[in-house]
């Protein structure tokens, strides 16, 4: 019983600190920082992967790959259509063995090209995850450095963190993107 009164005015404490005016000068509760040191800030994440150099880097180098996957599709796919052309012109004329061989090469291409579609589609989300998961990382040291130069007691992102509410004072997102495009100019996603 005596834990529970000791965290319920832990957590007391807390609130009132949050909430007590920006002007108020002693801590709610011994150990407390005075509410005008508490300073949280959040930042949307994806609209740093959105506009920063980087983020934009490892966009554009996803739409390559896609638009190259994408050429292969559409010669497999131009393939299926003239074989199922030729069945149904062709077909009517051709014995029933060669028709049947003629179809069972056309599924077998379908469900070749099919596959293809899916490890094109699951390598896209692979290397879509392994740029984002760079960018990232380099961004979270970023964040870290800007919180500890501007004081921020905290930093959370703007969506995971459920934010009901934020200032667009609080909002330090352009800022991350400025200061993640200067700690590396050089830097290009590969």
């Amino acid at each position: 019983m005596r834990h529970w009164r000791g965290v319920l005015t832990l957590v007391v404490g807390l609130l009132v600190v949050v909430v007590s005016p920006v002007g108020a000068q002693q801590p709610a509760s011994p150990g407390a920082a005075p509410a005008s040191s508490v300073r949280i800030a959040y930042i949307d994440v994806q609209r740093v992967l959105a506009r920063s150099s980087a983020g934009v880097a490892a966009r554009e180098q996803l739409e390559r790959e896609k638009t190259v996957m994408q050429k292969e599709m559409d010669g497999k796919r131009a393939e299926l259509e003239k074989l199922r052309d030729e069945l149904e012109k062709k077909g009517a004329l051709m014995t029933a063995d060669a028709r049947r061989e003629k179809q069972e090469g056309f599924e077998r291409k379908r469900r070749d090209a099919a596959r293809m579609m899916d490890d094109f589609q699951k390598e896209l989300e692979k290397k879509e995850q392994v740029l984002l998961q760079r960018v990232l990382q380099e961004l979270s040291g970023v964040i870290e450095r800007v919180g500890k130069e501007k004081g921020y007691y905290m930093i959370v992102e703007k969506r995971g963190a459920s934010v009901l509410y934020a200032s667009t004072d609080a909002d330090l997102t352009d800022e991350i993107i400025r200061a993640y495009d200067q700690a590396a100019p050089a830097k290009k996603t590969p």
